[in-house]
């Protein structure tokens, strides 16, 4: 390992990030495999995935930086200590996914891999010292990135990299993602030797687990790879990029990540994870803890029955016959997690801003959700992820969790949202009163049926006999 590539692990573990691997710009060896994941629907709504440039993109990373020759891979853990479980198992309560406990990861991170690139360029142009140009950290809370656009992909739209004998590095040029581009991090972080590929398709490192954020930072700087590399890319170690990115042979239709086969059918035991790291093995606690059976084969997620997207990504009507398996979950889904045998040795983050402050980030009252208006919205997911989703879907998110509650005390609440200005707030609601039925909730559907006039909340309010 040359000089530089220690120093810069050395320098990503000082900014606070867990783990760090360095391979070359090379396109992921599952983009095909990706490729006819999309091809088979199982994105759902998020059609920016599928969009001819950002394919392009992920064919050729030169298309997103020119030169480019080295991709660094970083995590950061955000595993907190567990709640309460009976909070959690409370129904009256809405369930957040971990990493929305806190602050959102994009203004925790994006700072320190800048930090990080701009001491990379800095380092290769040999002026160190007070004083020196080169790209600053934003500070957390300053300037953070806004929330998406509905309806795009993160990173869309940022700025190009500054150009070099702007003080970045004489030649040198960067790029820093946090899940902003056409990245496959994952298969990237697999790459770099950070862990292996669940059957959830989640990055799992066998010593720490599945609880952590990456990053990736593109550079136009030749780096020494790791020696943790596949053995695909070991006779690559010592060769730039674009040497490189001939050489990695690309998978074929059903390998990991793909719509199609079984895991026995497609693929070979070498093919489970980097030389010498474990892997799933015979386990399939994850498989068989999906309540909506998201899973239709080992390594393959089709998102439209993930919580996490229905919750998130999904920004129109959840799907009537998923909406009762999806419990008190309103914002992502930790359930295939949480029963990984590797996650036990997860230990909790030292980052405080993924900390939750109160347990009510955790699983806030449902009839708190309930009646959140877009100021009270605003005001409590300011620095949240949850922020990104807006306030009519987190409702409408909260109105199926009150109709698996069950309980009349929600029927107050929800009798108030018929008359929602979002129809898609007014018709979740409609659908959790008819589930949880009685006098009351039935006077008012049919009360709201005599006014209203959107044709899919007509359809929710149709009281059954």
């Amino acid at each position: 390992m040359t000089i530089l590539t220690a120093e810069l692990k050395a320098q990503a573990t000082a900014l606070g990030f867990n783990r760090v691997g360095v391979i070359p710009a090379a396109p992921a060896r599952r983009l095909e495999a990706y490729l006819a994941w999309i091809a088979a629907g199982y994105h759902g709504e998020m059609g920016y995935l599928a969009r001819p440039d950002r394919v392009a993109r992920r064919r050729d990373l030169e298309v997103i930086l020119p030169g480019a020759r080295s991709l660094v891979v970083v995590g950061l853990d955000y595993a907190t200590a567990p709640p309460p479980a009976d909070l959690i198992a409370d129904p009256s309560r809405g369930r957040f996914s971990n990493y929305a406990w806190g602050a959102d990861y994009h203004d925790v991170m994006t700072p320190r891999l800048e930090a990080l690139a701009g001491w990379l360029e800095r380092e290769a142009q040999g002026s160190r010292g007070a004083g020196e140009q080169g790209r600053q950290p934003r500070p957390v809370g300053e300037g953070a990135i806004p929330p998406r656009p509905l309806g795009e992909g993160w990173g869309e739209g940022l700025p190009p990299p500054r150009p070099s004998g702007e003080g970045w590095g004489e030649g040198v040029r960067s790029r820093v993602y946090i899940d902003t581009g056409a990245l496959l991090e994952r298969d990237h972080g697999e790459t770099a030797g950070l862990g292996f590929i669940g059957k959830n398709t989640l990055l799992i490192d066998p010593r720490r687990g599945s609880w952590f954020f990456l990053g990736v930072l593109l550079t136009t700087l030749p780096l020494d790879y790791d020696s943790t590399l596949p053995e695909a890319l070991s006779p690559t170690l010592s060769q730039g990029a674009k040497e490189a990115r001939g050489s990695i042979p690309l998978p074929v239709g059903g390998a990991r990540g793909g719509p199609a086969g079984t895991e026995e059918a497609t693929l070979s035991k070498g093919a489970r994870g980097p030389a010498g790291m474990p892997s799933c093995g015979r386990c399939r606690r994850c498989l068989d803890a999906c309540p909506t059976a998201a899973f239709p084969a080992p390594y393959v997620l089709d998102a439209r029955r993930c919580i996490s997207y229905l919750t998130i990504e999904l920004k129109g009507w959840i799907p009537a016959d998923l909406r009762p398996l999806m419990g008190n979950w309103v914002y992502g889904c930790d359930i295939c997690q949480a029963v990984c045998p590797f996650n036990r040795f997860a230990t909790p983050t030292a980052e405080a801003a993924f900390r939750p402050a109160s347990w009510d980030a955790v699983a806030p009252p449902l009839l708190d959700l309930l009646a959140l208006d877009e100021p009270d919205f605003a005001r409590r997911f300011a620095n949240s992820p949850v922020r990104r989703i807006g306030r009519a879907r987190l409702v409408r998110n909260a109105c199926v969790a009150a109709g698996n509650w069950g309980s009349p005390a929600a029927v107050p609440a929800l009798v108030a949202l018929l008359a929602d200005d979002a129809p898609l707030v007014r018709g979740h609601a409609a659908w959790a009163l008819r589930r949880i039925g009685g006098a009351a909730a039935h006077a008012a559907l049919a009360a709201a049926l005599t006014t209203e006039t959107d044709p899919a909340v007509r359809h929710e309010l149709v009281v059954e006999k």
